[in-house]
């Protein structure tokens, strides 16, 4: 395994992580036993959850993820050596109407409540990393290419208050770390402009998405990364797996995310259907394994602190670990950029 450090902060990240959203509707407490195990075998130090998960999210499912892995992390005697990131969600419709009535806010008394829920469903005294799930604010995420202004966006908590809340936390110890999620590079840089004005926490990572069919992040994203020591904790690496190949013609595979949940069509517009399979023909013709090859691609990038993997079976989880092995060459990594240039960012 690689590691790398997670922002300027002095805590070492594999830079593979452990996604783990499918435990407690996709996964069982069994499986997401074994793969929490296999993980660590291999190296990995890093989990990464959400009081939202499991997904798809719903009251029925609410912080089962986070609950699944404080049983496991109970049975541990290595909690110091492990790196454990939740989040807080963010407001939202319907699809989050069971988080604090759907309102939630990043202020004081939200925040507090959040993790300390989190942190008794995980049977934990702290994380090494707490984020926002998404911005409070009305922005492009969520694959939302362009930025559009709202009329109607409710009255928002400062980011600076934000940033205080989160500093109180810090200071009790429940905290090492913060970050981001789904933000974009005008919320990066007023988080880090707030935090060396008014002498706050500065932000360790941001988690986007980030793959061979969405390199959105490269384009206002990267450079901050680059200059301001904010690592990228990349998502969706393999586009809800689309980029293994596994959905091609038409394919549904049994108890697969898509063939569950048609809805989450991000990444199969015919733009993204067309680049995925020149990407998988590719890895083919290189003798690779579609999706370590992609994977390989996001555990390359300078800016990725850690490549954020998911899977169902332990032979999935495995074969995804296994990428930090292989090194792209010059010659495929110019055929990646061939195929981008034909189709570029087909499913922001």
């Amino acid at each position: 395994m690689k590691y790398n450090s997670l922002g300027h902060s002095d805590i070492q990240v594999s830079a593979i992580c452990l996604g783990t959203m499918t435990f407690g509707e996709q996964n069982t407490q069994q499986q997401a036993n074994q793969q929490l195990d296999m993980a660590m075998e291999y190296g990995v130090n890093f989990i990464d959850t959400a009081e939202l998960y499991a997904i798809p999210p719903k009251a029925e499912t609410y912080g089962q993820t986070e609950a699944i892995i404080g049983n496991w992390l109970a049975k541990q005697d290595n909690r110091d050596d492990l790196v454990i990131a939740s989040k807080i969600a963010g407001p939202g419709a319907d699809w989050v109407a069971h988080i604090r009535d759907g309102k939630t806010q990043f202020n004081d008394l939200h925040i507090e409540q959040a993790l300390n829920a989190s942190l008794s469903r995980l049977q934990t005294d702290y994380l090494d990393l707490y984020q926002l799930h998404w911005p409070e604010r009305q922005t492009n995420y969520f694959g939302r290419l362009g930025y559009q202004a709202s009329e109607e966006e409710q009255e928002l908590t400062p980011l600076r208050q934000t940033l205080e809340a989160l500093e109180k936390q810090v200071k009790l110890g429940k905290i090492r770390q913060i970050g981001l999620s789904n933000e974009t590079p005008w919320g990066m840089m007023q988080f880090l402009a707030l935090a060396k004005q008014y002498d706050l926490p500065v932000i360790a990572s941001v988690q986007n998405p980030y793959c061979l069919l969405n390199r959105s992040y490269e384009i206002g994203c990267a450079e901050i990364s680059h200059r301001e020591g904010v690592g990228l904790l990349a998502y969706s690496p393999l586009g809800f797996g689309v980029l293994t190949g596994k959905y091609l013609n038409g394919a549904l595979p049994k108890d697969s995310r898509l063939t569950k949940w048609p809805d989450y069509a991000r990444y199969s517009n015919p733009q993204a259907v067309a680049a995925t399979q020149a990407y998988v023909q590719l890895a083919k013709d290189n003798n690779l394994d579609p999706a370590q090859m992609a994977l390989a691609y996001v555990n390359s990038r300078s800016f990725v602190a850690a490549n954020i993997i998911g899977a169902t079976t332990i032979s999935q989880l495995k074969n995804n670990i296994e990428s930090i092995n292989i090194e792209l060459d010059s010659e495929l990594l110019e055929s990646i950029e061939n195929i981008h240039s034909q189709w570029p960012n087909p499913a922001p």
